[in-house]
């Protein structure tokens, strides 16, 4: 289990356990950013029946939802930077979990971001419809710099790398998918494709464009357009990855707070995969097979892990999270409306078609 590579109790060799003490047996889920939310569970986790839990990431004291004697919600204060959680005076007890580090700010994401197999990272400012913006779509270096790489594209949406690494992206104002050179220099590829939003090639390198007005388009290496499958509308965008099984795997949030993931197979076919997510939207496959989307949880907004069984459960804790991918260094990238995250997570993702 992932999780138990990443999470491991550990307790303060010079302080004797008694009641008298915080024990921690529980914290989830594995990971968090700022923002996002911890629950701990345990015994004595109040110092007294009057004062509230004392929770910190290092040195940075976490504000505290929920406080009882057994069962804590501890937020993910701005800035705090250590994986490791500590509660009570002293630092009584001890848990390690994985926070996510800001590396980019000033973005405005809509979608997954985009990681070449040098861990460069490429992230869109999309703006509001029919903004132009100064800089379209950003690439961040594994050290961190960020730099513009597209300038003057209305509304940069969906970002993807095709097999020779070549960056493409969405115009949901204009619905032309754009070819974009090294140098940051575009053309369209593909033009009438709607409102394109979502947008991922398959191992045939035929690429699939999600038009949130219910179209998800195929369109082959020699450009030829085919109407792929249709599908309910969305309020804001189609987001596709495909699966291990060669199915195509879709979210688009819809007015519903209880939302399905739907996989489409070669043929065309669609079923649904999982429901019960509120607004999901990014989405990634690890090598293991397992689906991580954007998405909330039973009321809980952050990363939700779905196993190929479609079992689900909330893997990262955070909010405006709008996309996710996973680095060759194996961390978690994730985009937020406003920002991107690494998160050391441990987990290898699964190769692109």
């Amino acid at each position: 289990m992932v999780q138990s590579l990443l999470v491991s109790l550990r307790k303060s060799s010079d302080t004797p356990s008694s009641p008298s003490h915080p024990q921690i047996s529980e914290v989830s889920p594995v990971a968090a950013i700022p923002g996002g939310e911890f629950q701990i569970r345990g015994t004595g986790l109040k110092p007294t029946p009057e004062e509230r839990p004392q929770v910190r990431f290092g040195d940075a004291v976490a504000p505290i939802v929920i406080g009882s004697d057994n069962y804590v919600i501890a937020r993910v204060p701005e800035g705090a930077r250590a994986n490791q959680l500590t509660l009570g005076e002293n630092h009584g007890a001890a848990w390690t979990c994985e926070i996510g580090i800001q590396i980019a700010d000033g973005l405005h994401p809509v979608a997954n971001p985009a990681v070449d197999s040098m861990g460069n990272i490429y992230a869109a400012f999309s703006g509001s419809a029919g903004q132009r913006t100064p800089v379209s779509v950003y690439k961040i270096d594994p050290n961190g710099t960020s730099k513009p790489l597209v300038t003057d594209l209305m509304n940069a949406t969906g970002l993807v790398l095709d097999a020779s690494e070549m960056l493409y992206v969405s115009s949901r104002h204009d619905g032309v998918v754009y070819q974009v050179s090294p140098s940051g220099n575009f053309s369209a590829y593909v033009e009438g494709m709607g409102v394109a939003t979502g947008i991922v090639f398959d191992r045939d390198d035929n690429l699939y464009v999600g038009d949130r007005s219910g179209t998800v388009f195929k369109v082959s290496r020699n450009r030829q357009i085919y109407v792929f499958a249709t599908l309910e509308p969305s309020i804001a965008a189609y987001h596709l990855a495909f699966g291990p099984d060669d199915f195509l795997y879709v979210s688009g949030p819809t007015t519903s707070s209880f939302d399905s993931i739907v996989r489409i197979g070669r043929d065309g076919h669609v079923e649904r995969f999982y429901r019960g997510l509120g607004r999901p939207q990014g989405m990634a496959f690890d090598a293991q097979n397992n689906l991580y989307v954007a998405a909330s949880l039973g009321g809980r907004r952050g990363v939700v892990r779905i196993t190929p069984e479609a079992k689900a459960e909330l893997f990262l804790s955070g909010p405006a999270i709008v996309g996710v991918a996973f680095s060759p260094s194996r961390a978690m990238v994730l985009a937020t409306n406003n920002a991107v995250f690494r998160v050391a997570v441990g987990i290898e993702g699964r190769p692109l078609p």
